[in-house]
């Protein structure tokens, strides 16, 4: 099984630097940061520009990653693409087909993004949009080598007061999802950390969708039941510190918070997954500069990486 990082978390290095840096620690694998290089979302990255990319460039990145021995699992890009001012939606949208075409001149096999939500209009008219909208980047994926792929984390902080900014968070919208766009080429980047605070049963899950799992997360988190208490399911409304700042639970890197990642890999090898295994770290402990974030990645391989070689 390939493991690695999804590469924005490290903010002052250039992809070859990245490259080697994990190959260094054991990592096989990068999931590759491809927002556009002028954006404003936190934990995004430009390791690639892909509105810009040629043959050159191309020749390149394969280069280093022969050099380092290291493959793409994904390309990432994960804004909301039905965005309601719809000239943004369009910079949104042109940017993910120039994601998906440099997977398929990179030769890698998925891209991730999200969903999103315009928050204007009901769930029925926003699954309409949806329909329309992602059949055309599926088909644009499969034209180009390449399986698309949605991360389930629910966005609350795309909307006031920590409502979903996204509806491809729980099971009940996946099957919904999978019913209008039936493609195998259509997927899930799979991250047990959101389920778990939204009161979804992660391990089930994992069985129950199998073949829609194309890529894991590995990401962690905390639930402090004594501020659940407080909060309830909703989260924080008063004097929260940031968008995702719903009070009761927080993101950490894997190893310190509630996830069993050793019940958790052995139901990956019960249902056979063959896909990639890459961290994603949202710890604002270990964050603000490059060496706190190494510091947090290789806690979490060297936590991580004893039980996936136990089931090789």
């Amino acid at each position: 099984m390939n493991f690695g990082f999804l590469t924005g978390c490290l903010q002052d290095m250039t992809l070859p630097e990245k490259m080697k840096y994990a190959h260094e620690i054991g990592f096989t694998s990068l999931d590759v940061s491809c927002w556009p290089k002028d954006n404003t979302r936190d934990y995004s990255g430009s390791d690639i520009d892909v509105e810009n990319l040629n043959s050159d460039q191309v020749n390149e990145i394969k280069e280093n990653q022969k050099k380092y021995d290291i493959t793409f699992s994904s390309l990432a890009y994960y804004d909301n693409m039905l965005e309601p001012d719809l000239k943004i939606r369009k910079k949104y949208h042109d940017h993910l087909l120039a994601v998906i075409k440099a997977a398929g001149l990179l030769g890698v096999p998925l891209v991730g993004c999200f969903i999103g939500k315009d928050q204007n209009e009901s769930l029925d008219k926003n699954f309409d949009e949806y329909e329309d909208i992602f059949s055309k980047y599926v088909s644009f994926a499969e034209d180009n080598g390449v399986k698309l792929m949605i991360e389930n984390c629910p966005m609350i902080g795309w909307q006031s007061e920590g409502y979903p900014g996204t509806f491809s968070y729980s099971p009940e919208l996946w099957d919904e999802m999978f019913r209008r766009i039936p493609s195998s080429s259509f997927g899930l980047n799979f991250d047990p950390s959101h389920l778990d605070w939204l009161g979804i049963d992660y391990i089930q899950a994992l069985r129950d969708y199998k073949d829609r799992i194309f890529h894991i997360d590995a990401k962690d988190m905390i639930v402090d039941k004594s501020k659940f208490y407080r909060y309830s399911i909703f989260g924080k409304k008063l004097d929260r510190l940031h968008g995702e700042d719903s009070g009761f639970w927080t993101p950490v890197i894997p190893g310190l918070g509630d996830i069993n990642w050793d019940q958790f890999y052995k139901v990956m090898k019960e249902i056979d997954f063959k896909g990639d295994f890459s961290i994603e770290h949202e710890d604002r402990r270990f964050a603000g500069n490059d060496t706190l974030v190494k510091k947090g990645l290789e806690f979490s391989f060297n936590y991580l990486n004893p039980i996936i070689h136990e089931f090789k």
